[in-house]
């Protein structure tokens, strides 16, 4: 019996001062939707660590350090990704460096308020609220 596994992605968060920073993407699924930095792992090459690192820069310009991500929780509804069954692990950037510019598959970049977030992609306004519930404690 073939078995199927899920794909792996990381979905990286970063605040400041109220903001949440987010990306419109530039392709399916959700085309010209906001949505976190993040992507694929690129599997037998990377920690998902790494990952989150490699894709926040490729999507953003800014690049943060394996020891300043702080992990902050996995989602894992079968249904979340119209590709498939894909899991996302999610980070918390603790300290990144550089100006926030578009790459890769993001069309732009920019920080919204916390408390006016636009239309979002896949699951991230759930990620995003369970961010916001428990961003006080200790991650």
């Amino acid at each position: 019996m073939a078995y199927k596994n899920p794909g792996s992605t990381t979905d990286i968060i970063i605040e400041n001062e109220g903001n949440i920073l987010l990306i419109k993407r530039n392709s399916w699924p959700f085309k010209n939707k906001w949505a976190l930095p993040g992507g694929f792992l690129d599997c037998g090459k990377e920690s998902l660590e790494e990952a989150a690192a490699r894709e926040l820069m490729e999507e953003t310009s800014l690049s943060t350090k394996v020891k300043d991500l702080a992990f902050f929780r996995t989602y894992s509804n079968p249904h979340r990704d119209p590709r498939g069954h894909v899991i996302s692990h999610v980070y918390i950037a603790r300290r990144v460096e550089g100006i926030p510019k578009a790459g890769d598959d993001a069309g732009d970049v920019r920080f919204f308020p916390l408390n006016n977030l636009p239309e979002l992609a896949f699951d991230h306004r759930d990620i995003i609220t369970d961010y916001i519930k428990n961003r006080y404690r200790e991650v």
